[in-house]
């Protein structure tokens, strides 16, 4: 290309017809490219920001004593399940005793049990999902492009539909597409 250039003469008069062009372009149709760029420099953006503001801070002694408490009734919940089955085995009519005693307690007792227990879980799967790790958008973008896709028309040459009539016609209409 270099040396044609110097042949006709006119390489400032292509590039300049090149950018241009490209100008004029970018006006009808977003540069997907540098739109993926801003995508991800915001996102890098906003990872430095949240994480600066929940970085971790030291910690004193109260904070570790909650933390471990914290830790504490899955664990607990657990042994004493296990503590139960061991014990209906070790002394069944003790066990039985409990159990029929159990039955005495009032219902709104066992309701607020199950909420406490319930909005104690539900907690901690929310402070979960809000700190799992989010995928850039590179990374979404190339594990979708990676999955691979099932049209309607594969489906339908597949032929699982015959005594579906609602998802034959979807699938022809894929199909037709």
């Amino acid at each position: 290309m270099g040396l044609m250039d110097r042949f006709l003469g006119a390489s400032g008069a292509v590039t300049t017809m090149a950018n241009a062009a490209t100008g004029v372009a970018e006006v009808f149709r977003e540069n997907a490219t540098r739109r993926m760029e801003l995508d991800e420099e915001a996102y890098a953006r906003a990872i430095a920001q949240l994480s600066g503001e929940f970085a971790a801070q030291p910690r004193g002694w109260f904070d570790a004593m909650m933390n471990g408490l914290n830790r504490l009734p899955r664990p607990m919940m657990t042994l004493g399940t296990v503590g139960l089955f061991t014990y209906a085995m070790a002394d069944p009519e003790g066990f039985g005793l409990r159990m029929e005693n159990l039955n005495l307690v009032p219902e709104p007792l066992w309701w607020l049990l199950g909420a406490i227990i319930s909005f104690y879980f539900g907690a901690r799967e929310a402070h979960y999902f809000r700190s799992r790790p989010v995928l850039p958008v590179a990374a979404r973008k190339a594990a979708a492009d990676a999955a691979p896709a099932v049209f309607p028309a594969q489906i339908a040459a597949s032929g699982p539909f015959e005594d579906n009539a609602a998802l034959r016609d979807w699938a022809a209409a894929g199909a037709a597409r």
